[in-house]
């Protein structure tokens, strides 16, 4: 496989992930020597740090099967509720099952959206810990094998 080939999958890989560093051989380190160097590097990375940003992407849930059973499970609850209170109220249950299962549903896709806000806003903050221990790492094993990376 030619370098052009093997630095143009790591680009649709990495996507901008490496714009946050520029790497420039100090010793006339060829382009073939380089991306292999690179490509040892970021292994090298991945595994001192448990962080690969090629695989980020894939580990991301998804956040609608979850949302959808918290609004059913919401619904369900606020039905009943609804239920109980119309026939204490005045005796008309069907109506309050109707209107507390349409509310509870609601509140439990709000509650649900709220946490994976909060849990996604977690996993940001450790994700970008774990990144910037990538690049570190990543630039210290690039600088022992004679590259200068900024």
């Amino acid at each position: 496989m030619r370098l052009t080939t093997v630095l143009g999958l790591c680009v649709l890989l990495w996507g901008d992930v490496y714009a946050a560093q520029y790497v420039f051989p100090e010793n006339g380190q060829s382009a073939e020597q380089q991306g292999q160097d690179e490509y040892y590097c970021h292994n090298w990375s991945t595994q001192q740090t448990g962080y690969d940003p090629t695989v980020i992407a894939q580990q991301t849930p998804s956040a609608e099967p979850s949302r959808s059973r918290s609004g059913a499970r919401g619904a369900l609850r606020g039905a009943g509720r609804g239920w109980v209170i119309g026939e204490v109220a005045d005796g008309d249950s069907g109506d309050a099952a109707l209107a507390g299962a349409v509310l509870g549903g609601l509140k439990g896709r709000r509650d649900s959206r709220n946490e994976q806000e909060q849990q996604s806003q977690q996993i940001s903050s450790a994700q970008q810990g774990k990144q910037a221990d990538y690049f570190r790492a990543r630039a210290a094993c690039l600088e022992a094998k004679g590259y200068s990376v900024k």
